[in-house]
């Protein structure tokens, strides 16, 4: 994948992160992109690990592993913006 397939990706992914997990989170589309493009790697590192496959682009599979890994980051995320 392109960059530019991982901004886009990261930016769909960043959105489905934080409309399966709503609240009040500290910046803006920035940190939904970057969200999105950290998860699809660790939901790719994950999956990897599982057996599961990589991410490797524009597809189910893919988009679910990579939302799996922005929702564990946003976990974080979170945890981290409250101390």
């Amino acid at each position: 994948m392109g960059i530019l397939s991982w901004i886009v990706m990261g930016l769909i992914v960043g959105v489905l992160a934080k409309f399966i997990m709503p609240g009040k989170d500290p910046g803006g589309i920035i940190i939904t992109i970057l969200l999105g493009i950290g998860g699809a790697f660790v939901g790719g590192f994950i999956g990897s690990s599982l057996g599961l496959g990589p991410v490797t682009g524009f597809n189910i599979g893919s988009i679910v592993l990579a939302t799996g890994g922005a929702i564990l980051l946003l976990v974080v995320y979170r945890a981290i913006k409250k101390k």
